[in-house]
């Protein structure tokens, strides 16, 4: 890769606090932000959960009223974005708090900037088409992987079209970012693996991405030094808050640089999973990872050398195509570990999928940064090994 360690870069973050309890700060900070009555989204399960009356409990502290939306699911859809902005324009809402994973958190977002802009969600596909900031944004993440707490990102799907679109924009970057780890002990095995795996993918993508550099590297390889040591502690220790915050911890740098940095093929094959087939986003990440290696390795072995050294696989003495294959094992191994072992094809993904798949995803935005430029053959290929 060429030395751009002297060429000027921007960077966007939000205000962002981490810690245990932190959640319990909302009230404080909606408060600061000049909130009268927040709009409240998050999720059933969160309800359930008890941390949502945290939440309340921290606003109603400051006398700020709430409006409560939990329409949500799973990869969340543009029908739902646009209810949720309905409803909050017909509330009187002035701020957002999202309290969830990726899915509430992104829905918010795009409910903020519907509600300024008075425009279809939809209508912000790609980079830098929000004109009018959204409302004031505090963000709780409950997962440690999405990131969505910290960057300029938001996954919203198109229902008719059956693909995620991508909104990358700092004006849906959230005012602050209140990082607790306490809500994911309540979080299942398999969401500790999926998520989890997200953010390692995010980490790995962002250090490998033509727009890396020297702020992003630090932030993404002490994010893989963290994730892969913490990770799967967490996964076999569920309530140990010192795990769950390394692995926050580990989640928060990984969004920093991939906010920055951007990503690649492995999120952009992700998505396109995603809209056609409505799978988890973390467990298709994690089932591309090792295929995505293989094919961008030539291109960028130092770095995939230097990822290497930050999981703790010692690659002194050894050849390019030895580091490949026992990074490659040891992402296998790890994968294993989290109870991620079944392939595409056993998620019901089949040949004939293979082209749309890979049409959609030669759209994406991520691919822009994708160490390899790929052909529309080569994500096929990508993603039959995956099968």
């Amino acid at each position: 890769m060429v030395d751009v360690s002297f060429e000027l870069r921007k960077f966007v973050s939000p205000e962002f606090i981490i810690g245990v309890d932190a959640r319990k700060l909302a009230g404080r900070y909606a408060k600061n932000l000049g909130a009268s009555h927040v709009f409240l989204v998050t999720g059933n399960n969160l309800i359930r959960a008890g941390w949502v009356r945290d939440v309340i409990e921290s606003l109603d502290s400051e006398g700020i009223r709430h409006t409560l939306f939990a329409d949500i699911t799973p990869n969340p859809r543009d029908f739902e974005v646009m209810n949720g902005a309905k409803l909050y324009k017909e509330a009187g809402c002035d701020a957002v708090v999202a309290l969830g994973g990726g899915s509430p958190l992104d829905c918010a977002k795009g409910i903020g900037i519907v509600a300024s802009n008075d425009q279809h969600i939809l209508e912000f596909e790609g980079v830098d088409n929000v004109i009018i900031p959204a409302p004031p944004l505090i963000c709780i993440p409950t997962t440690a992987g999405s990131a969505a707490d910290v960057s300029q990102f938001a996954i919203i799907t198109d229902t008719a079209r059956k693909v995620k679109i991508a909104i990358i924009s700092k004006k849906i970057v959230p005012d602050i970012s209140l990082i607790d780890p306490v809500p994911l002990t309540s979080l299942t095995a398999e969401l500790t693996a999926h998520t989890g795996m997200d953010a390692l993918v995010h980490s790995i993508e962002a250090y490998v991405s033509n727009a890396s550099s020297p702020v992003t590297d630090i932030q993404a390889l002490e994010s893989i030094r963290l994730i892969s040591a913490y990770l799967p502690l967490a996964y076999h220790n569920p309530d140990n808050i010192g795990y769950r915050y390394k692995t926050m911890l580990g989640s928060l740098l990984a969004g920093l640089a991939f906010s920055n940095a951007s990503l690649g093929a492995v999120h952009a094959m992700a998505h396109s999973l995603g809209g056609l087939s409505d799978l988890p986003h973390g467990e298709c990440n994690a089932l591309l990872l090792e295929s995505v290696i293989d094919f961008n390795f030539e291109v960028c072995p130092q770095r995939y050398e230097t990822i290497a050294g930050a999981m703790n696989i010692d690659c002194q003495s050894h050849q390019e195509s030895q580091i490949k294959q026992m990074l490659l094992h040891a992402l296998q191994k790890l994968r294993v570990e989290l109870g991620i072992t079944e392939r595409l094809g056993d998620l019901g993904v089949t040949r004939e999928n293979l082209s749309d798949l890979a049409k959609s995803a030669m759209k994406d935005p991520c691919l822009a940064t994708n160490p390899r430029k790929p052909t529309l053959s080569d994500l096929e290929k990508i993603y039959e090994k995956a099968l």
